[in-house]
């Protein structure tokens, strides 16, 4: 555990981690604050590309935690800046929330259904239908660039789940038979610029989740000390099913905090 509380960094999952449906979960307050006073340099990192940064802020204010906007990244924002980096002025054919939206505006890309040079494709969006998917299709058919903010197939609610950005893109992959370039974690991509954002190497942060598909595979594979989180999807037993394995179990972020868990 030591090793652990001696990282520079650490970049954090939010839901299953931070909190679970509307609550914070238990002890998240004193790790939070464990961080703060420790001067530790550190990211809530999400999959979801549905919230902008300031929205992540008021949700977790509403909860009763206060946190500053500059420690929000998420896939929505990671995607964007792929994209502009791709092509200076790109033309985007886009199915999301205002977050990813958002986003692709701030670095440059022009939201259009006219020749675009992607099809960026985000969490669940009420503009999800059979038309949009057919423009999809027949935007990647003529050439355009085929992206999803995130590999996730399903997103937690309070009373179930719901489909996430995977689930959405796969009727476009299978009209068109041609793969999807997904940005968001277990991508290296998305985890490297969290990195370059809290500006330290991979040997000095750690990754703290609760998703051995996302979360521990993008840590092992970007050089992380890694921490899988017992208050979310993944379970002991399930950790077994697995060829690969996070260096520490832990019952949530809050023992972290705890000096007396060693």
């Amino acid at each position: 555990m030591e090793q652990l509380r001696s990282k520079k960094g650490f970049i954090c999952d939010m839901d299953g981690v931070i909190y679970h449906g509307g609550k914070i979960l238990p002890g998240v307050e004193n790790f939070v604050q464990w961080l703060y006073d420790n001067d530790k340099k550190f990211l809530f990192l999400t999959n979801n590309s549905s919230n902008t940064p300031l929205e992540l802020k008021l949700k977790l204010q509403s909860m009763g935690l206060d946190v500053d906007e500059s420690h929000f990244y998420t896939s929505a924002l990671a995607t964007a800046k792929f994209v502009a980096k791709q092509k200076h002025h790109a033309k985007a054919f886009v199915i999301g929330q205002p977050g990813l939206i958002g986003a692709l505006y701030n670095e440059g890309v022009a939201i259009s259904d006219t020749d675009p040079d992607f099809v960026i494709i985000g969490d669940a969006t009420q503009q999800y239908n059979y038309e949009m998917v057919c423009k999809a299709v027949k935007f990647v058919n003529n050439g355009a660039r085929l992206i999803g903010t995130n590999t996730d197939m399903t997103v937690p609610i309070t009373d179930g789940i719901l489909p996430s950005c995977h689930a959405l893109v796969s009727p476009i992959e299978l009209a068109t038979n041609k793969k999807a370039y997904f940005v968001g974690k277990p991508n290296p991509l998305m985890m490297r610029t969290a990195l370059n954002i809290l500006g330290i190497h991979s040997e000095e942060a750690a990754m703290i989740g609760d998703n051995m598909d996302t979360d521990v595979i993008a840590g092992i594979e970007s050089g992380l000390d890694t921490a899988l989180v017992l208050t979310g999807v993944s379970t002991r037993e399930t950790v077994e099913q697995y060829p690969y394995r996070p260096r520490l179990i832990l019952n949530g972020v809050a023992d972290i905090a705890d000096p007396s868990i060693e």
